[in-house]
């Protein structure tokens, strides 16, 4: 690591007026954007000959709230079964038509471990229709949808319905292995005399909870502490995330108030009022975000609670078919899902690289460069990790010395980059992620005029993933 944060340092831009610059940049570069759509750009399509294509009807997400609040009575079956029934909504797609229902989750509810079954029930699918749950960290969402693919590709199915789900305002929290332990055999005693053995057995030690953190299994390490030192590898200032974070959330609210974000459908909240629309997205001032104190790396870090993204509650859900079938019941898909990577590293001192990794990767397997991308959906798990990544992906060095490749692959213009929003200011439900980057990039081509899209995201255990969208004919 010592090696790699020298090299990092010298061969890498680290002034914030290099910040200053793109978010400037991009500011000015995405109001134009959004004010008229350009023409699309004529270019190869990437179907293969004797693969099915595979499109994407419909994608749809209730909105995603800071944890604690309205959600908070509910259970995730709760919010996915609202995703379900937003997506039956939008698309009067006929349940008995659905063929498999594939959901991603990372903290599980023991009463529902199979989430995706227990949201279809309650949202009227067929007890008929099989569903399972996928759990791959951040990008679980990636994984269900991907999953889908595979079945439609394979013959097996038709339509599927993919999606994920995060409920962090109630996540199970565990007594200590002790106490569990006497617990499970108190409840095989049969006599009194055994029961009060082991009973006079609890010490007070035992009561202490096991409290869930976001940290990596293998290095116990939280993910906050992980892009810390990722932030510092790369030489990403305070003020340059900081920067960044403010860039997201202005832009999320340009996108929310100009009526962009028409993929969150309300849900009406048992015993409140309907949600209609994302509470996380507060633009702030760089002097207010420079007085919060490091959050992780104390005191001398540079990752705080505004320039991360924060404990979201949230589900979405995505609507796949072959072409031929959404062709056969007179939809008109809204983009086909085309190649697509999983890559894996090292989870201590590259966990949240995985977008470096998988970009040049999948641009690779479709034949395409970062010059053929017309928009770019990177899911933002802290402003650290996204500029991390971009100066990685601008690296020689990097990509040298630990990617096995000649070259670089480039850094995303920012102009092309998250122009809606990220999750550091949309939200972060960590199972649900993937289905928003999907789906707001078919959006951003259609109203952009683009034709492909590159979707990439990082995921705990030092995982990533990217797919490429390639919008559909209008």
């Amino acid at each position: 690591m010592t090696s790699m944060l020298t090299h990092a340092i010298r061969n890498l831009p680290a002034s914030s007026a290099w910040a200053t610059r793109v978010f400037a940049r991009s500011l000015s570069c995405s109001s134009q954007l959004q004010a008229a759509a350009v023409q699309p750009k004529t270019k190869k399509t990437l179907a293969k000959s004797g693969v099915k294509n595979i499109v994407v009807v419909e994608g749809v997400r209730i909105p995603f709230l800071q944890s604690g609040t309205s959600y908070a009575d509910l259970m995730p079956h709760d919010l996915a079964r609202a995703a379900l029934q937003g997506l039956l909504n939008r698309t009067s797609v006929p349940r008995d038509v659905v063929d498999y229902i594939v959901y991603g989750t990372v903290i599980q509810e023991v009463k529902t471990s199979n989430v995706a079954r227990e949201a279809a029930l309650g949202a009227g699918f067929s007890d008929k229709t099989p569903a399972h749950t996928v759990t791959m960290a951040c990008i679980s969402s990636n994984q269900a949808m991907t999953t889908g693919v595979g079945m439609i590709a394979a013959g097996q199915c038709d339509v599927v319905v993919a999606g994920g789900v995060e409920l962090m305002s109630d996540v199970p929290i565990r007594h200590s292995r002790k106490m569990r332990k006497t617990m499970l055999t108190l409840n095989r005693a049969k006599t009194l005399g055994q029961k009060l053995s082991l009973i006079s057995k609890i010490r007070p030690d035992y009561f202490a909870p096991e409290l869930p953190a976001v940290a990596e299994f293998s290095t116990s390490e939280t993910m906050g502490h992980s892009a810390d030192r990722l932030a510092a590898a790369f030489a990403v200032s305070r003020l340059e995330q900081d920067e960044y974070a403010l860039r997201s959330h202005t832009l999320a609210k340009k996108a929310q108030d100009g009526g962009l974000l028409v993929d969150v459908v309300p849900f009406k909240v048992p015993g409140k009022d309907t949600v209609t629309k994302d509470n996380g997205i507060r633009p702030s001032s760089m002097e207010q975000m420079g007085k919060l104190k490091p959050a992780f790396v104390k005191p001398y870090g540079t990752v705080t609670a505004a320039n991360s993204s924060f404990l979201t509650d949230g589900a979405s859900a995505i609507l796949l078919m072959s072409e031929e079938k959404a062709l056969a019941m007179g939809y008109k898909p809204k983009a086909y899902l085309r190649d697509f990577v999983y890559v894996s590293q090292d989870p201590k001192d590259q966990l949240l690289l995985g977008p470096t990794y998988a970009t040049p990767k999948v641009l690779e397997k479709a034949g395409l460069t970062m010059a053929d991308i017309d928009v770019f959906e990177f899911h933002e798990a802290f402003a650290g990790q996204i500029l991390a990544n971009l100066k990685a992906m601008d690296s020689d060095w990097f990509a040298q010395n630990y990617m096995g490749r000649k070259s670089k692959v480039g850094a995303p213009p920012l102009e092309k980059f998250n122009t809606w929003g990220g999750s550091l200011s949309l939200g972060h439900p960590f199972g649900a992620t993937g289905c928003r980057l999907v789906i707001t990039a078919a959006h951003r081509l259609k109203k952009e005029g683009g034709q492909y899209g590159l979707v990439a995201a990082c995921a705990a255990g030092g995982q990533g993933h990217a797919m490429i969208v390639e919008l559909y004919p209008q």
